[in-house]
């Protein structure tokens, strides 16, 4: 495939201050068990970490917990859009999250003008974790050249680059394939198209576009599962890594959304793709294990 870099970099804004915090900010105490028929025991999870999007509608993202990244300068991957801070372009509205792509000329502070907007936020400097669960609640848009995203990036990215600090796709979708997703990990010797993936299909033709599903990874010091709806579709464990490289997934990570309008993997929106799309993020939690 010709997939990934979505990560190839983000805002220097963003970058000035990435600190191993863990901001317990709003977190609620809870557990969650995981057991499914492709899962080999069941597991107990603490939540340490969470995002209800609470707030009332129209509220802006919480900034307690939430950067809100900036720029049209194609991410690294050719896309097309103008990521901004507005409200247009993330809200909280019903008790979620709301990241909308507009198809509208826009001119940004560097006056780079781009032709949709669009919204990606992360937890850098506020919130990294080292292992655990990480898992989303999310309604996916659909359209060509649409290229939504749950997916974290290490805390060293500043210091050592991309891809040497290593990348976590919980979920990846690119318009054009409406049913499936993609869990995928980068590192050094194995990034943009050569990440090492897995992907899941829904069944019987369901979209990914038509009910809510929940994305996740579960990380640990030699392992990283993907699961749609607690269904295991991929495991990657160093083994799986090309001769000569290197695990890099043993330092903390923060977490990323996005919703990006073309590039290089989706392609660009056609006659076919309708705007505004909207992806509906109903929680984001992360959770360490108990009992070690």
């Amino acid at each position: 495939r010709g997939h990934l870099g979505n990560a190839s970099w983000f805002s220097s804004a963003a970058a000035l201050s990435i600190a191993t915090v863990f901001l317990l900010v709003g977190c609620k105490a809870g557990t969650r068990q995981v057991s499914s028929g492709r899962t080999q025991t069941a597991r107990q999870w603490l939540l340490i970490w969470s995002d209800e999007f609470r707030a009332p509608d129209g509220s802006a993202v919480d900034s307690a917990k939430w950067n809100m990244e900036t720029g049209g300068n194609g991410w690294g991957n050719k896309e097309l859009e103008y990521y901004t801070a507005r409200r247009q372009n993330a809200h909280i509205e019903n008790g979620m999250l709301v990241i909308t792509a507009l198809k509208e000329s826009y001119r940004g502070p560097d006056n780079v003008i781009r032709e949709y907007t669009s919204a990606r936020l992360n937890t850098a400097g506020h919130f990294t974790q080292e292992y655990g669960r990480i898992e989303a609640r999310i309604k996916l848009p659909y359209g060509q050249g649409l290229w939504p995203a749950f997916w974290m990036l290490g805390d060293n990215v500043g210091q050592v680059g991309w891809p040497a600090c290593g990348e976590i796709d919980i979920m990846e979708n690119i318009g054009r394939e409406p049913s499936t997703v993609h869990g995928t990990i980068h590192g050094p010797g194995y990034s943009d198209g050569g990440g090492i993936a897995g992907s899941f299909t829904l069944p019987g033709g369901a979209r990914f576009a038509d009910n809510f599903h929940i994305f996740s990874a579960e990380w640990e010091t030699a392992a990283i599962r993907f699961y749609v709806d607690d269904n295991l579709y991929k495991t990657i464990t160093p083994a799986d890594l090309p001769p000569g490289t290197t695990w890099v997934f043993d330092h903390p990570f923060f977490v990323i959304l996005n919703l990006a309008v073309g590039g290089t993997w989706p392609g660009n929106p056609d006659s076919t793709t309708g705007f505004p799309q909207r992806m509906l993020v109903d929680y984001v939690r992360v959770y360490k294990a108990m009992g070690g």
